[in-house]
């Protein structure tokens, strides 16, 4: 897919991105996580365009799929602070995928430059999340489908289903697995899921769980970006069971096996497949704008 986003002629948007991510994730280790889902929920409604910052009755931000995001905060002081030095200049749809790279970087994955000069969108519609992104019960095809209908490859899944190296994740994105007895007590329906980890998530999330309460994607190295995810995956410690079955499906499993062995090759993979991520659906010129605020159209 050609696009015309070219890389912005000035560092301001790098440096000021960067820095508020750096002492946002200092204050909370948690945050490189949410700003890569933000960038995830962002780019596969409508298109890299910020839409999903947008605020207001029936807009993405509104969608239940939507309501445990998190980083908003952090976009808004990146986007405050270069509204004061280089106003006018930077697109929000621009800070959430430098917000999201630097975030990888900052929680020890790769760092490398990526093109800016995408414009905001001024569509948002709650209706346009659901059919847009992936449930975390999805098979393997409804993956493959979602992700073909944005330009992304198999290769591409498996690599960005790596984003799962980070971050935290409410119960009930992973109760499917689990089955509620007649005394309220859970017991283990997905076969393909270790029992001993299968027991850590049934303490961590009983029935009747607060639906505030989360657990690590990677219970292992839960705030460092490597390549951990996939030797999880070989283990049978999946969290969702839309991350078991790429190493149970033959058309990926070796792809998780080459990751597990060879951090450097998931990274390389990751450079490409991020890149490929943050120019789904870009706009540019008259097709959208720079918001002078993140979560208010012009």
């Amino acid at each position: 897919m050609e696009t015309k986003i070219t890389v912005f002629s000035s560092t301001c948007a790098e440096f000021m991105v960067s820095n508020t991510v750096r002492s946002a994730s200092s204050a909370d280790p948690t945050i490189p996580g949410k700003l890569l889902r933000l960038l995830f929920h962002d780019c596969f409604v409508e298109g890299c365009d910020a839409s999903v910052l947008l605020q207001g009755n029936e807009t993405e931000r509104s969608d239940p799929a939507n309501t445990s995001l998190g980083g908003f905060s952090v976009i808004d002081s990146a986007k405050r602070v270069l509204e004061i030095f280089c106003p006018g200049t930077v697109s929000c749809a621009d800070i959430v995928a430098l917000a999201a790279r630097d975030a990888v970087a900052i929680a020890g994955g790769p760092a490398f430059q990526i093109p800016t000069g995408r414009r905001d969108g001024r569509i948002s519609n709650a209706a346009n999340v659901r059919p847009n992104i992936v449930d975390t019960s999805f098979t393997m095809d409804e993956m493959t489908k979602l992700f073909s209908s944005k330009g992304l490859s198999l290769d591409d899944l498996v690599t960005l289903s790596g984003a799962h190296t980070i971050g935290l994740a409410h119960c009930n994105a992973f109760s499917d697995r689990f089955r509620q007895d007649s005394k309220g007590k859970l017991t283990l329906i997905d076969t393909s899921l270790d029992s001993t980890y299968a027991e850590e998530l049934m303490k961590k999330c009983p029935a009747g769980a607060s639906t505030s309460t989360t657990v690590s994607n990677d219970p292992e190295t839960s705030l460092a970006f490597d390549n951990q995810y996939y030797t999880n995956l070989l283990a049978h410690r999946g969290l969702f069971q839309s991350d078991s079955v790429l190493a149970k499906d033959g058309r990926t499993r070796k792809q998780v096996e080459a990751f597990a062995n060879d951090q450097e090759s998931f990274f390389r993979s990751w450079r490409e497949s991020f890149l490929k991520l943050t120019t789904i659906g870009v706009k540019t010129d008259d097709e959208g704008e720079i918001r002078q605020s993140c979560s208010f159209a012009n």
